[in-house]
């Protein structure tokens, strides 16, 4: 069964930001009303990591938003997070699905179709597609084409997320891809007014017709 994920998927990023402006960052999109949140923390301790994980489950709860932790499925089981995301240098999605049961969520990065009907096969929920625009963020990415996303999109029943750039004016070129939202990490975790910035993509989402 087709977990029922919402199509604006918030992805953090702590890069200038005090924590207190990381936490109030995603209080603001999570009360506009971003559907999922996947906490990614590439530095730091596992304690570290998990006292991030608690402390964002505390926002994400008070909005019934799901939190999803990246990479680490101790630090997700540890939380109580919702589920974890995967990439292809992670643990491979069906071994996840064996230690963490068929009701958590479990997200995997794919860039090609093939990628794509595996993680399906091993039991993804949602699949991240990208980088369809050049990010800022200090992620390694390899750019992905919208004929791609939209071969991708046509090769499973899993909703996917364009990520990589995204912006609310950007948005128009997923329209017709199948692509059911957008994972945004910059242009919500470095937005003046978060909660605007939510309701720019809602927008974009709805008038190109994605979900």
């Amino acid at each position: 069964m087709t977990k029922n994920l919402g199509s604006l998927y918030l992805i953090t990023d702590h890069t200038n930001l005090t924590d207190e402006q990381f936490l109030d960052v995603i209080e603001k999109a999570c009360q506009a009303g971003v559907d999922l949140v996947q906490l990614r923390e590439k530095t730091g301790s596992s304690k570290e990591l998990l006292n991030w994980a608690l402390l964002v489950k505390q926002v994400t709860d008070k909005y019934n938003v799901p939190l999803i932790i990246d990479d680490r499925i101790d630090i997700a089981q540890a939380s109580e997070a919702a589920g974890v995301h995967l990439g292809q240098s992670d643990l491979p999605v069906k071994l996840a699905r064996q230690i963490l049961g068929p009701e958590m969520i479990i997200g995997a990065t794919t860039k090609t179709i093939e990628q794509a009907t595996i993680a399906q096969a091993q039991g993804a929920d949602y699949l991240g597609c990208g980088a369809i625009f050049p990010t800022t963020t200090h992620v390694k990415t390899v750019q992905t084409s919208i004929a791609t996303l939209t071969e991708i999109c046509a090769s499973v029943d899993l909703p996917v997320y364009a990520i990589g750039g995204m912006r609310p004016d950007r948005v128009k070129v997923l329209k017709n891809t199948g692509a059911t939202g957008v994972a945004v990490v910059s242009d919500l975790m470095q937005a003046s007014d978060p909660a605007v910035k939510v309701q720019d993509f809602k927008v974009a989402i709805q008038d190109n017709q994605l979900g």
